[in-house]
């Protein structure tokens, strides 16, 4: 029997004709019942000092068995390409989180809404093992969520989604091992929630988003498993300045050859292509055409690693080929990419290049 899968456009067809008025409640809290209840608060941000830097706040992580723990992760990627990352668990009594706007703490690091006037304004706080992150991200772009937010995979399961902060004037400090970097870039954040067996739902996903000096776009496009009949949510906005142009699923995406990586034991491929078609039913006319030609893959990492005993050397020699014959080879990837990007609006075209940060997780 086919599992009936529904998004939340607001139409017609898979896209927004109205968009969505984000509200401080939709990056809140989101309680539920379910022993498979997740939910995480995301942040990153590109420095002018070369320095990339990620936090995650999460209550459950999607990958995690039920009843785990609430984990920090930090992550910085430094300009000559190497990689400090963190990741720690913590007692459920030292998460909480408002159920009215961002105000989630996990110990004593916290993310927290801190302005509304005229766009959101956050603040993220965190120390972990010689790593210190006090970080305003200051919106530059409306908060969007693509239609309603959310993705039902029958009647109990769910994955939702909320963008925050789409684009974002990042300033604050960072502490390396006391060593402190007066911080300013941009940045970007977003929300996530939902319920359900998400390994076993998902197939695959590719996400990521990109700017010009006044273009930004967000794209995600997510594949379940075969018995979801491999269907495809791919939801992407399109900003110019302050103004949200597109928020659409219609998108065909198109993958280039593929490249083995040893470090995720699996291969990639070595370009995407985005493409969105014109329609007078949207936010407005407009449409984009993008690709991104993998450069490098600043981060490459077999996911059968973090689990417990497979990633050790004994435990994992003996566990690994059986567990890939029963999940296959799920692997992660985080790209640094050139991008050449046709914005259409209006029957108006313009082209931009650059380089951005892209990810891929390929679960089977």
């Amino acid at each position: 029997m086919a599992i009936t899968i529904t998004e939340g456009w607001s139409g017609p067809g898979s896209k927004d004709g109205k968009l969505t008025v984000v509200e401080p409640r939709d990056n809140a809290l989101h309680p539920a019942d379910s022993k498979w209840a997740f939910e995480h608060w995301y942040f990153d941000a590109r420095l002018e000092t070369g320095h990339t830097v990620v936090v995650f706040l999460q209550k459950r992580r999607p990958e995690e068995p039920p009843g785990s723990k609430p984990v920090v992760e930090i992550v910085v990627y430094h300009p000559d390409g190497t990689r400090r990352q963190v990741i720690k668990h913590y007692p459920h009594m030292a998460f909480e989180a408002s159920a009215d706007r961002c105000r989630t703490r996990i110990g004593h690091n916290t993310a927290e809404l801190v302005g509304t006037d005229p766009l959101p304004v956050h603040r993220v706080k965190v120390a972990e093992d010689g790593i210190e992150l006090d970080l305003t991200f200051t919106n530059r772009t409306p908060s969007w969520m693509p239609g309603q937010g959310w993705t039902k995979y029958g009647e109990s399961d769910f994955f939702g989604w909320v963008v925050p902060g789409p684009r974002a004037v990042v300033t604050g400090t960072v502490v390396l091992d006391g060593e402190t970097i007066e911080a300013s870039g941009i940045g970007y954040h977003d929300h996530n929630w939902g319920a359900g067996n998400m390994p076993r739902i998902i197939d695959r996903w590719h996400w990521g988003r990109l700017y010009t000096d006044d273009v930004s776009i967000v794209f995600a496009t997510v594949k379940t498993q075969k018995r979801f009949d491999h269907h495809e949510s791919k939801p992407l906005m399109l900003a110019l300045g302050e103004e949200i142009l597109l928020s659409t699923g219609e998108v065909t995406l198109t993958e280039g050859p593929l490249q083995h990586h040893p470090d995720a034991r699996r291969s990639h491929p070595t370009w995407i292509r985005l493409e969105t078609e014109a329609s007078a039913d949207g936010v407005t006319d407009a449409t984009i055409d993008l690709r991104l030609d993998v450069r490098k893959v600043i981060h490459g990492h077999d996911l059968l690693d973090d689990v417990p005993v497979v990633g050790t050397r004994v435990g994992g020699a003996l566990l690994k080929p059986v567990i890939r014959r029963l999940v296959g080879r799920p692997g992660y990837f985080r790209f640094l990419s050139d991008f050449e990007l046709a914005v259409t609006i209006e029957g108006e075209t313009r082209v931009e290049r650059g380089s951005t940060l892209h990810e891929l997780v390929a679960l089977h």
